[in-house]
């Protein structure tokens, strides 16, 4: 199993989402291909096509713009995360697994033959300008993004720092498209951001799944506990509005709560590289043999803590991963909303001159055997928030989404779920049973409070505002929450 993870370097990158995909790099060197059929018909008629666009269009068009058109259009005609990837689209994934890259600061996804915000990144000239999730960009600068595929409309997007560009956006409620002048900038991903939300009672946001994510939870929690006198009463694992990142993140984020050797998640496709079963192992998240395990310089503490994860309908791949991990092994209680549904993994298969190809190859199973892909995890305790109403764009509402697979039938490949599912009930002093709650705020709703005294007015106003972070709190505290049905699973 490990050579096998080491040889495949499984990469799920969110997005739902374009920029943010799913994603793993593969060590193909000498892939041995098999005997194809190639079918006669259908090649006659693309070169025939090919041959009456070259004689009769309006403008003379190269071949080699026609075939990469063709190669464009055959991998997206498959689901939305499959891609051809040219020089710079290739080098733009790898830099953004990193966490930096020049542009605005936007998850985005397709629809419509428009490009749909999935999440804006906090700190960033998109998220200032006040670009929303949910908002459907039409134009960039002066040129429509109609027909324009995902990867030519980031491009648009991304330029030298300090460079202008214009978006002109589609609002839900707004009778007229929205103009916002935004100026570039480096985008630095801070994955994993934390503080004290009061007295032993801690909160990790991890906003995306980088290199780095692991290491940074650890320095993280580590620094809680250092505020805690050395013990911490409960902690709240932020992964709303989280596109996903890299698997091999997400595997060590699950590991720092779950015992050692638990099954996290498990792949099945066609191939046997397709198939996997990634555990609580150190082989399984950091990357290289002889680096040293980060999760052993966690607290002790932390394997017990109360813990709950917070998710809504843009936390997707990566983030679907852990949560779905820690449910399963009943480690936490997770609140918040449906999440994305994006759970099919993505193999980049590298070509000739710098190019690769971005191919969906499996997809994800819970340790339970649930599948992720357009279903996403349901939370045990529904909290709806009025900031839920502007993400309306799921997995399964994507063009040509890959299909989920029926739950009581399991993967159709070789790979299995876990035999027993490891660690007692979820933790927490509230209610155990699957409750949606209901807690109607003033107005928007506007993410993590700044302020770091709860007895300070500020904090507790903006607490208030943020209620599926209030609901987490609640729960772990023991106290009541305004619940209007139980639900069964």
């Amino acid at each position: 199993m490990a050579n096998k993870f080491k040889q495949a370097g499984l990469v799920a990158l969110g997005a739902a989402l374009g920029v943010a995909a799913s994603l793993h790099f593969s060590a193909v060197a000498d892939r041995q291909m098999s005997t194809l059929s190639l079918p006669v018909d259908d090649l006659r008629l693309f070169s025939e096509v090919f041959g009456r666009i070259k004689s009769d269009y309006v403008e003379p068009v190269e071949d080699k713009k026609l075939l990469k058109e063709a190669i464009n259009g055959m991998l997206t005609g498959l689901d939305p995360h499959s891609a051809f990837l040219d020089q710079e689209a290739y080098r733009d994934l790898q830099v953004g697994t990193q966490g930096e890259f020049g542009g605005l600061g936007i998850e985005v996804g397709a629809e419509e033959g428009f490009v749909k915000v999935v999440a804006p990144i906090e700190d960033t000239p998109a998220y200032r300008a006040g670009i929303k999730a949910g908002d459907l960009i039409v134009k960039i600068d002066e040129t429509s993004l109609k027909g324009v595929t995902l990867s030519d409309a980031v491009k648009k997007m991304r330029g030298k720092p300090n460079s202008e560009v214009k978006l002109t956006v589609m609002r839900k409620d707004e009778a007229q498209p929205l103009e916002f002048t935004l100026r570039r900038d480096v985008i630095r991903v801070k994955s994993v951001k934390a503080r004290m939300l009061e007295p032993g009672y801690g909160l990790v946001r991890v906003t995306q799944f980088q290199e780095h994510t692991g290491e940074n939870l650890v320095t993280a929690i580590n620094d809680l506990y250092k505020q805690s006198g050395g013990e911490m009463k409960g902690l709240v694992l932020d992964l709303r509005l989280n596109p996903g990142g890299l698997l091999n993140a997400a595997v060590g984020v699950s590991s720092a709560f779950l015992p050692k050797n638990a099954l996290v998640v498990y792949t099945d496709g066609r191939t046997d590289d397709a198939r996997m079963r990634l555990t609580a192992t150190k082989e399984n998240y950091v990357r290289g043999a002889f680096k040293e395990d980060y999760l052993n310089k966690l607290p002790a503490g932390v394997k017990n803590v109360p813990l709950v994860v917070l998710v809504n309908g843009a936390s997707a791949s990566a983030s679907e991963i852990v949560a779905g991990a820690l449910q399963d092994h009943k480690r936490a209680t997770i609140i918040g909303t449906q999440t994305f549904g994006k759970g099919s993994v993505q193999t980049i298969l590298p070509l000739p001159n710098n190019q690769a190809v971005k191919l969906t190859t499996a997809r994800y199973y819970t340790p339970g055997g649930r599948s992720i892909q357009a279903k996403g995890i349901a939370p045990d305790m529904v909290v709806e928030d009025a900031s839920e109403t502007r993400i309306v764009l799921r997995e399964a509402d994507l063009q040509h989404h890959l299909a989920g697979e029926d739950d009581a039938s399991g993967p159709k490949g070789n790979a299995k779920p876990v035999d027993k599912i490891i660690a007692g009930p979820a933790t927490g002093k509230g209610a155990t049973a699957p409750l949606i709650a209901k807690t109607a705020p003033k107005g928007d709703a506007k993410g993590d409070a700044k302020a770091t005294d709860p007895k300070d007015a500020a904090a507790k106003d903006a607490k208030k505002e943020d209620v599926q972070l209030n609901a987490a709190i609640n729960f772990l505290k023991g106290q009541p929450l305004t619940t209007t049905a139980a639900v069964t699973k």
